[in-house]
């Protein structure tokens, strides 16, 4: 699903998607809210282009999330080609965990954008993470890296954890230490 209008044939208004979404993103995990001006200001657009793109806060606040949960995801294959899948699996936690610090700024705004369908934007980003995660974990136990009875959800559940972890202090160096515990656990012996 995608929100706000997007012409496939218009560089320029792929591009000015793009930033909105990333200068929402940055003002909604600073908790500096939804001004649409001064995400206009910040992408760099008219505020007119913001609307034109995203017509309610909602509409944005999902775009934002969506486009979260689609780069998690896609950046998969790119580290299973570039790295071992021990190193892939490492970096993509990485990566898991900052989305996870983006998805607690934008908690509230989710919550107040999905009210009427936030188990199925929800259940489908599931989905999707557990796809990512069950490619790593896939991965890993063909390398002889990591047991062969290992069960992706579950891995996937402990990856949440990073959800508690201290926003405003070290998180990066806190949910390394999770991975490396995690790692332990996982690893073929």
């Amino acid at each position: 699903m995608t929100t706000g209008s997007v012409s496939p044939r218009r560089a320029d208004t792929r591009r000015n998607n793009e930033r909105i979404i990333a200068a929402a993103k940055d003002l909604l995990t600073c908790d500096e809210g939804l001004a649409y001006n001064a995400i206009a200001k910040k992408a760099d657009v008219g505020v007119g282009t913001v609307y034109r793109h995203f017509p309610t806060p909602e509409s944005l606040v999902i775009a934002v999330y969506q486009s979260e949960v689609r780069s998690l995801v896609d950046v998969v294959p790119t580290l299973l080609d570039e790295n071992s899948p021990e190193e892939a699996f490492r970096t993509w936690t990485g990566h898991f965990a900052a989305y996870m610090m983006t998805k607690r700024g934008l908690g509230p705004a989710l919550h107040a954008a999905t009210r009427n369908n936030e188990e199925d934007l929800l259940g489908q980003a599931f989905e999707a993470m557990l796809n990512a995660v069950t490619t790593l974990v896939n991965a890993n136990v063909e390398a002889g890296r990591a047991r062969k009875d290992l069960n992706p959800k579950t891995v996937l559940r402990v990856l949440g954890c990073t959800m508690l972890l201290d926003q405003s202090g070290d998180w990066k160096a806190e949910a390394e230490e999770v991975f490396d515990l995690l790692w332990k656990g996982l690893r073929a012996t």
